[in-house]
């Protein structure tokens, strides 16, 4: 009886953490270190456009002179959580020009590792009720 209580004990500790063996951030699919990492991508890539703490730009849904969208806010606060991880992925890949925007397509700077850790780096600034809602969605599917 203790050995399958054992069992069952670590197959839900395991089932609760990254690859890595590390405890994921509560409720969500990525765990700190990729937010860490995440962070630093971000600073090298993101900030530039999408500013501080994924905030985005003034106006982003208004198309500017040149017909184009501004950078969105990442931060939970736009429309970026109606997109599930493949669409999040694929944007940075193939860049946001196809959407309308201006982002450069960063599929041959970012491996499959730092696209999913900038994704979770802009989406720890998601409120709890957004981040369930984009779950609720389909959102890792």
């Amino acid at each position: 009886m203790k050995r399958v209580a054992l069992v069952l004990f670590l197959s839900v500790l395991i089932a609760g953490c990254g690859e890595s063996g590390e405890p994921k951030v509560a409720g969500r699919w990525y765990t700190q270190s990729q937010v860490n990492s995440g962070s630093k991508i971000y600073a090298q890539y993101c900030i530039g456009c999408h500013n501080k703490d994924a905030r985005g730009t003034f106006n982003w849904n208004q198309t500017g002179p040149d017909g184009s969208y501004p950078p969105p806010p990442l931060n939970g606060t736009a429309h970026a959580w109606h997109h599930p991880l493949k669409i999040l992925k694929k944007v940075i890949e193939e860049g946001g020009i196809p959407m309308g925007g201006k982002m450069p397509p960063f599929g041959d700077k970012l491996n499959e590792e730092e696209k999913l850790a900038v994704i979770s780096y802009f989406q720890s600034f998601w409120p709890d009720e957004i981040y369930d809602g984009w779950s609720k969605r389909g959102g890792t599917n």
